[in-house]
């Protein structure tokens, strides 16, 4: 009777679940946030996110400033893991907007700057900090004119300073231009904001009260404006002030000096727009530049046919006709032919000796095991619009998610790999232990050092003590456990059998004409070639302040990039082995894991010229340090791509030789 209760109760559920489907499903909308419909007259209070620069790339709190303070206080949004760790501190704000009502309202007139507050505004003016704002999820866009060419940038500045002139000037006038797309609703309403990840289903009974206005654009314009403090001493919050135009004279303007009071104003026009609410945000992710993208892939693609083409002829001329050859002798003359054996063939008894460091190397192919199946699994959702700019934080978090619940790969991949070397099981905690601290160790010291610099300058953009204890809880709740799962694991899998059997006294290696890892660290330059367009791409998304949302482009990038490290590291691998140095496990991980380093001095190289506005040492450790983390992600990444893919040429080829 329970049995068929529950089966007649769980039908019942889908019953109803199928019907809620089929009446709300008349769209659907993958990337960001739920949609939100106002009515005429509704309010709604803009936030601000941390004041940024491409100057220095330390954030600071925007009540940091002397700006007005909200009614009720400072109150900050829920924040995720990734907004914490990318410094944004999203706070609420005074700025109030009524659906459809166009006004120009005073704010606030902020008491006397004292010597502190004026030195403190001519910095922030002087490095080109800039005010982000948010409405209903979107940050404010602003136009600018240079050189002719239109730029679109987010939020607008704390101020300017004029040509040839010892004078800051303030902003403290915005002009704000809403752009709204009546709705009418079906029926069904669905509530909410992105960033709280909230959202609201009700039902309504005709059409009429389910209709609104959807907030589809955000511009801002921003004025400096010098206001007679004794006319704004009489006003309140919100009183209704004349609209004006922007002054173009200097003397029009309000400037920054010691017991100036500063009037604060804003205007507000809502706009009709036919742009619908799941169009919003292509304003902000319109890239230029496609045939650049296309560009880079067709060259990537030539790379590869070239690799792949000297990958056939290695299998099919070369080692296909020697082993052909060898087969078809009979036994006496096999035993004279192995006397007269060169190449890899010579080496048939040392090419499976254990590597130096082989501990090491396990470790480092086990973390790049994790963060290669991270990258590709972040990349394949954010291509899928999974994670959307609208959510932020999210692509971050995502990542660190994903890094955490991979540790049973990178436990089974090192321990596998040891298990093949060794023959045995023996030690593997301590190489569980070491691949589950490796990269996040080197990730830990080198956030810990800047951690300390960003501490020093009061920057949003230091870590909380308290994150810094959730990360290591995620770290061993999660990831270690998961680790030493994987590793377990690994000793219960069958481990692969070497083809021949390893000679007692190591070949001695002839002496080469040129160094092998000369070699190595050339190789690195055909992975490169595939990824260091995208990677300027990326670079300027990260310190320009710029959108990057061509995830279908990065997908097929890392694809190219992928076949590109497997090939690479097969012909360097057998080139070594044709010289008869039987040591080629880090070589075939340096083969294809040394594109780091042309990453690495690719981005000295856009710091040095393409990032000229960045200034002072801070700024240029805080970028040093990212770099060398994303070089060594990238190391560990390829370098295994590299290392498993020349394993199995290796074990495939000397599986057909049949020398005792």
């Amino acid at each position: 009777m329970a049995m068929l209760f529950t089966s007649k109760g769980t039908c019942s559920v889908l019953l109803t679940y199928m019907v809620f489907l089929l009446h709300v499903c008349n769209g659907f909308y993958l990337p960001g946030s739920y949609m939100h419909t106002y009515s005429t007259g509704e309010e709604i209070f803009a936030k601000v996110n941390s004041l940024t620069s491409i100057e220095t790339e330390l954030p600071f709190s925007y009540y940091s400033l002397p700006y007005c303070l909200p009614s009720g206080g400072i109150k900050k949004s829920a924040e995720n893991l990734g907004e914490l760790l990318m410094g944004d501190q999203i706070d609420n704000s005074p700025y109030r907007f009524r659906m459809n009502i166009n006004e120009s309202v005073f704010l606030c007139t902020a008491h006397p700057l004292s010597e502190h507050e004026v030195k403190l505004l001519k910095q922030r003016t002087r490095d080109l900090y800039q005010v982000n704002m948010i409405l209903d999820n979107l940050p404010a866009m602003r136009f600018a004119n240079q050189n002719g060419v239109i730029i679109q940038w987010t939020g607008f500045p704390v101020g300017f300073t004029p040509p040839n002139s010892d004078n800051d000037y303030i902003i403290n006038h915005v002009k704000f231009r809403v752009f709204v797309h009546e709705y009418e609703g079906t029926g069904v309403q669905i509530l909410g904001t992105g960033e709280e990840g909230m959202g609201v289903i009700s039902t309504a009974d005709d059409k009429k009260n389910s209709s609104g206005y959807e907030i589809v654009g955000f511009e801002v314009f921003p004025c400096s404006v010098k206001y007679e403090p004794e006319k704004m001493a009489k006003l309140h919050k919100y009183d209704e002030v004349p609209s004006l135009n922007c002054p173009l004279e200097l003397e029009k303007s309000q400037i920054i000096r010691e017991q100036e009071k500063i009037s604060f104003t804003y205007e507000v026009e809502f706009v009709k727009s036919n742009v619908r609410w799941p169009s919003r945000w292509d304003a902000y992710l319109k890239m230029d530049g496609a045939r650049v993208h296309w560009f880079s892939i067709l060259n990537s693609l030539m790379v590869i046919f070239f690799l792949a083409g000297i990958v056939f002829v290695i299998f099919l001329r070369t080692v296909r006709r020697d082993l052909t050859r060898y087969e078809e002798l009979d036994k006496e003359s096999q035993a004279q032919m192995n006397e007269e054996l060169s190449g890899w063939k010579l080496v048939v008894g040392d090419v499976f000796r254990e590597p130096n460091n082989s501990k090491l190397l396990c470790v480092m192919i086990g973390d790049g095991v994790q963060i290669t199946g991270m990258a590709v699994v972040t990349i394949i959702f954010a291509a899928f619009g999974f994670m959307s700019p609208a959510s932020r934080g999210m692509l971050l978090t995502g990542m660190i998610v994903l890094y955490l619940f991979l540790g049973t790969a990178a436990g089974y991949a090192g321990i596998y790999l040891w298990r093949t070397i060794k023959g045995t099981s023996e030690g593997w905690r301590s190489v569980s232990w070491s691949i589950a601290f490796f990269f996040p160790g080197i990730v830990f010291i080198i956030l810990t050092a800047l951690n300390f610099i960003l501490w020093g300058s009061n920057s949003t953009g230091a870590i909380p003590i308290s994150l810094y204890f959730i990360l290591l809880a995620l770290l061993f709740c999660i990831s270690v456990p998961l680790t030493l799962l994987g590793g377990y694991l690994g000793t219960r899998a069958e481990p692969i059998q070497y083809p021949v059997r390893t000679n007692q006294i190591a070949r001695e290696i002839p002496a080469q004409k040129y160094p092998s890892w000369l070699l190595v660290i050339g190789a690195g330059i055909l992975p490169f070639g595939t990824l260091f367009i995208e990677l300027f791409f990326i670079l300027s998304s990260i310190w320009l302040g710029r959108f990057y949302y061509v995830f279908g482009f990065l997908l097929v990038v890392l694809l190219l990039l992928v076949v590109v490290c497997a090939e690479v590291s097969v012909v360097l691998t057998y080139m070594h082995l044709c010289v008869e140095d039987w040591q080629w496990w880090w070589k075939a991980f340096y083969a294809s894991g040394s594109v780091s380093l042309y990453v690495f001095l690719y981005s000295m190289k856009y710091l040095l010229f393409d990032l000229k506005s960045l200034s002072g040492p801070v700024s240029a450790i805080l970028y040093l340090g990212y770099a060398l983390i994303t070089a060594t992600a990238i190391m560990l990444s390829t370098g295994t791509i590299g290392f498993i893919t020349s394993f199995y040429f290796v074990h495939y080829l000397f599986s057909s030789v049949k020398i005792d």
